[in-house]
């Protein structure tokens, strides 16, 4: 399957700085935090953020009109912040309601909009324009609503921020140059675009 690539050299060259970036600096870091910390206390705080990003997931049903979905995601979200303690434990899971995840990328591929050339963006890596248009939406819309005031905290206190990077990249099992094929970059390429018609498409 071909995929619209215009820009192939600078997504090539910001591929290449991603995984400089990511042998030497994150998973150093994220290695340092598997050591550092229990694995229960890493599973609480993945719940925790986890938890934050239904409050987007939610938004972005009402939007495509996913109502039925949208109420089991309300609820996923306030038994969880109550009776899971804030997020820490994913108690909805344990009575097997699934977790779905929405963002504005999705929304706007749901509404008709194309995906645009293929991207490759620095540290945060494969996207296309509607998904870091849609990226862009859902942050600064989180940003403005600051539920729990999340947004607060994290400029009031980095660590929570760095936190929050650090849980994103050591729950992401991906490892650059790891794949096998001497076609990594078309093949990831391949691979996302094709999730993301999935994701909309489903």
């Amino acid at each position: 399957m071909d995929v619209y690539d215009p820009l192939e050299g600078f997504n090539r060259g910001v591929y290449k700085f991603n995984a400089v970036f990511d042998k030497y600096v994150f998973l150093p870091v994220v290695g340092a935090y598997e050591t550092v910390t229990p694995e229960f206390a890493r599973q609480g705080v993945s719940n925790f953020f986890t938890n934050i990003g239904e409050i987007t997931t939610f938004a972005n049903e009402i939007l495509q009109f996913r109502i039925e979905e949208a109420g089991m995601t309300l609820f996923r979200f306030v038994a969880n912040s109550t009776v899971g303690l804030f997020g820490l434990f994913d108690v909805t899971s344990y009575e097997g309601i699934p977790r779905t995840k929405e963002d504005f990328g999705q929304t706007l591929g749901v509404w008709g909009a194309g995906e645009g050339p293929f991207l490759v963006l620095p540290i945060l890596g494969p996207s296309n324009t509607r998904d870091t248009a849609g990226f862009a939406t859902d942050t600064v819309a989180f940003m403005l609503a600051d539920p729990l005031t999340l947004s607060s905290m994290q400029t009031d206190y980095p660590a929570i921020l760095a936190l929050n990077i650090i849980n994103q990249r050591y729950t992401q099992p991906f490892r650059y140059y790891e794949t096998g094929s001497p076609f990594e970059y078309e093949l990831v390429r391949f691979l996302y675009t094709e999730k993301r018609r999935a994701d909309i498409e489903k």
